[in-house]
């Protein structure tokens, strides 16, 4: 065996999960490859192809995003009772439906209703790779996940690049193929599933421990410290809406800075999130560390939070100048926040409920994909000293979250798969 071949084995050993860890890793790439072709196009795919107006096309994107608020939840709730293989190869399979089926008409309730049923599995899937992420690669959970979500981030790029090469082109067929493409996705990525193992469940692990009274409720929705944990995480999430919403707008309203600063802002955003996401997990890798850094996470945010104010302020140097910043500092808020996220969201939930408990989770992400747009805009209009209240108030959702976490990060985890005996071996 080569040197090269060597460490190129090396490095796939060192993948959390084994050849079903590897696997998944490809699946995620494949998926975000097709998404990037279809996402940047699907509202202009809705007028020039389907002839919507500008606010049926608002309109079809607000209803099918308030739909898929529900996929979280009912997708853990569905893991927790059926195979997750299973679960997670039917979510791809309607999502590809779904998506197949606005070609069928432009008829606006027709599109409203295919767009929010393809809203449901599309918001369930990163759930259903977190849950498997947990059950698969155990203790080393936050590792899996930062590789995953580098692999995402590459995905998101070759599929960009596609969709901005086809619709280059200048022709409306090439919305129709970027969607079919997407689809074609969707395929493979179900037949490459069905070919991983399902993981162990923690339900099962737990039960052949000694039996131990239940220390927290099995219904996320009866656990207050975990809803007021999701709540807070809501408010953490807002940096992916600031950064792919608000700066773009903020650009064009609000600053001297160049249009073409923006698509540069969101590629240095990507580049650090794949530098940087592995290497940081690693502070993050017990539940007690991933607590302790929503201390940092704080400042990174008021830094933003001033840099974005800062641009409004000067000329085109100063505004480019700050803008850097802004996006340095809130693109490492959140990487600290995933892998914090990651870990807490894990570890708070109890073992026989964990699906239930990583979809009510999921509604934080959901919840701010849906109402975040709104509220960054508001923050634009009330102008540039409106940034660092709205810093403020995400130091306030972290501190929160600091202290609603306290005792449960204290405590054992017996949610937390480091415990289990279970191994990738015994699949």
């Amino acid at each position: 065996m080569s040197r090269t071949d060597s460490w190129h084995r090396t490095a796939l050993d060192r993948i959390p999960g084994g050849r079903d860890g590897r696997r998944m890793l490809l699946v995620s790439i494949i998926d975000k490859t097709g998404t990037g072709l279809w996402a940047g196009c699907t509202a202009l795919y809705f007028t020039y192809v389907s002839g919507l107006g500008l606010g049926q096309v608002g309109l079809l994107m607000t209803v099918s995003g308030g739909v898929g608020i529900a996929g979280a939840p009912l997708a853990g709730r569905l893991a927790d009772r059926f195979p997750l293989v299973r679960v997670i190869v039917g979510a791809q399979l309607m999502r590809g439906a779904a998506l197949l089926a606005l070609l069928t008409t432009d008829h606006f309730l027709l599109l409203a209703l295919y767009s929010a049923l393809g809203a449901l599995p599309d918001r369930a899937g990163s759930v259903l790779i977190k849950l498997y992420a947990a059950r698969l690669a155990g203790p080393d959970r936050v590792r899996y996940q930062a590789i995953q979500r580098t692999t995402v981030n590459i995905g998101w790029s070759i599929g960009g690049l596609g969709a901005a090469a086809a619709l280059a082109t200048g022709s409306t067929r090439a919305y129709g193929l970027l969607l079919v493409g997407n689809v074609v996705t969707y395929l493979v990525i179900a037949a490459l599933t069905l070919r991983c193992a399902e993981p162990p469940a923690p339900s099962r692990v737990a039960a052949t421990a000694a039996d131990a009274p239940r220390a927290r409720p099995a219904n996320p929705w009866r656990d207050r410290t975990f809803l007021a944990y999701t709540a807070t995480e809501a408010a953490l999430f807002l940096d992916d809406t600031i950064l792919q919403v608000a700066v773009p707008l903020w650009i064009v309203h609000a600053t001297a800075a160049p249009v073409g600063l923006a698509p540069l802002l969101l590629v240095l955003n990507t580049v650090l999130v794949v530098l940087f996401q592995v290497p940081l997990s690693r502070y993050g890798a017990t539940t007690r560390a991933a607590r302790r850094l929503l201390v940092p996470l704080a400042g990174l945010f008021v830094i933003g939070t001033l840099g974005l104010a800062a641009s409004a302020a000067g000329g085109r140097t100063l505004a480019i100048s700050a803008l850097v910043v802004a996006v340095i500092a809130l693109t490492f808020a959140e990487i600290i926040h995933a892998t914090a996220s990651w870990e807490l969201s894990v570890a708070l939930a109890p073992a026989e409920a964990q699906g239930a408990y990583l979809g009510v989770h999921g509604l934080a992400q959901s919840t701010q994909r849906f109402a975040g747009p709104l509220l960054v805009t508001g923050v634009m209009t009330a102008g540039p000293l409106a940034w660092p209240v709205l810093g403020l108030a995400l130091v306030a959702a972290g501190a929160a979250q600091y202290r609603v976490t306290r005792d449960r990060v204290t405590e054992p985890a017996p949610s937390s798969l480091s415990v289990p005996t279970v191994t990738v071996s015994e699949h």
